[in-house]
């Protein structure tokens, strides 16, 4: 195995040891829990608490640790102006509603050919947990530590081999992640849109605004967004204009964003790849196979195709 082919494993290693470790702490607390009162498992707020300390704080530690072994570069750092940060949050909105579309079409036929349902997990808990454990955790929490992890840390290490593959790099190991198919389109699209904020800026804050704004809109927003519509017969007033307002931004931001990215796609500056051939070095290693399997597996059970732990 050549040099890169051996940086490469090296990379999918450790995401696939930050998966692992992620189910291992969930199971571990989760059973914790449960030999202390049974009930606690059973409510979605702990659920959501205890996902959240397994799947980025107990990790966090180890993997900068494993991650830091691996030489980084430095990226120059460039500010963005408010005009072109908003554009860069219409453009994100944008590509999470289409996303979203795609992943809801595939689910939807997958779960038409199986006679029942797949279930969206994220939106199984954005409809049944605490407005105010989405806001901490899906909106400050997970925006945080998953740019660290597929950003940061992944581009600081990759940037070397040109800033598309980092990019398309970033954009993949986020989407399979997520473990399920119904996220895994918007999270390849975002993740690919945010890495591309960080190699043209340096600055991980701005993904971290774009993603935490994204899922606040995606989280506590839409709840209430659904919850006035279901009000609109009564003529509520202020029912009323909350679901106005959701809907011009809404509206507005993807007329903005479409535009943006139909027009722009041809002016997109990226180096190219320093690899003469990119795909056998960075997906045919022993460590980016392994990755991508468990996780091929994690989505098989989310479909309910195999069953796992």
């Amino acid at each position: 195995m050549n040099e890169n082919k051996k940086f490469f494993s090296k990379i999918g290693v450790n995401y696939l040891i930050l998966a692992i470790m992620s189910i291992f702490f969930q199971i571990l607390l989760l059973n914790i829990l449960y030999r202390y009162n049974p009930y606690l498992v059973q409510n979605i707020n702990i659920r959501t608490i205890v996902s959240a300390f397994s799947y980025y704080i107990l990790p966090f530690p180890i993997f900068v640790y494993l991650m830091r072994k691996i030489k980084a570069e430095k990226i120059e750092k460039e500010s963005l102006t408010v005009k072109k940060f908003l554009l860069y949050l219409c453009i994100t909105i944008t590509l999470m509603w289409f996303g979203n579309i795609i992943g809801n079409i595939i689910t939807m036929i997958i779960g038409n050919f199986m006679t029942h349902e797949i279930v969206n997990p994220i939106k199984h808990i954005i409809q049944n947990s605490n407005p105010y454990v989405n806001l901490i955790i899906l909106s400050i929490i997970a925006p945080i530590f998953e740019e660290i992890f597929f950003r940061k840390l992944l581009i600081d290490r990759t940037i070397k081999y040109g800033a598309t593959l980092s990019i398309i790099l970033s954009a993949s190991l986020f989407g399979l992640f997520h473990g399920n198919l119904s996220q895994f389109f918007y999270a390849f699209f975002l993740g690919g849109f945010f890495a591309y904020v960080y190699t043209k800026t340096g600055k991980v804050i701005y993904p971290i605004i774009l993603h935490s704004t994204i899922n606040l809109m995606g989280s506590v927003v839409s709840s209430i967004f659904a919850h006035a519509l279901k009000n609109i017969p009564a003529f509520n007033p202020v029912d009323i204009s909350i679901v106005a307002i959701y809907a011009i931004i809404t509206i507005s931001a993807l007329i903005i964003g479409l535009y943006t990215i139909l027009s722009d796609y041809n002016k997109i500056d990226l180096n190219e790849i320093y690899l003469e051939k990119p795909v056998k070095t960075v997906v045919l290693n022993v460590g980016m196979i392994l990755f991508i399997l468990f996780h091929i597996l994690l989505i098989l059970r989310s479909l309910n195709i195999i069953k796992l732990f």
